[in-house]
C-alpha cells in the first residue's frame, strides 16, 4: 500500500482515469470485433456501414486519450484494407 501523500493521490487519479477509459476502450473492441465479423461473412454493403462506424470510435477513443493515436491509425488501416480486399474479391 502507499505511504506517501503522493502516491495515494496516484492511485486515486488511475483509478479515477481507468473508471473513464475502460467503457471506451470496450466499445472500440466492440466494434473492431463487429467489423471484422461483418468483413469476414462477405456483405460489402453492411461491411462498408460497420467499418464506417468502427472508425468514428477508434477516431474518439484516440481523441480522448483513451488509446493511443498510432494505436488508432494501425486498426483503421488494417479495417480498411481488409474491406478493400473484400471489395475487390466481390468485383471479380
Amino acid at each position: 500500500m502507499a505511504h506517501t501523500k503522493s502516491a495515494k493521490k496516484r492511485i486515486k487519479s488511475s483509478r479515477k482515469k481507468q473508471a473513464y477509459n475502460k467503457p471506451i476502450r470496450s466499445r472500440v473492441k466492440t466494434y473492431l470485433a463487429k467489423a471484422e465479423e461483418v468483413i469476414n461473412s462477405g456483405n460489402v454493403e453492411a461491411a462498408v456501414e460497420v467499418v464506417r462506424q468502427a472508425i468514428s470510435t477508434l477516431d474518439k477513443a484516440a481523441k480522448r486519450g483513451a488509446i493511443h493515436h498510432n494505436r488508432a491509425a494501425r486498426h483503421k488501416s488494417r479495417l480498411v484494407k481488409k474491406l478493400n480486399a473484400l471489395r475487390s474479391t466481390s468485383h471479380a
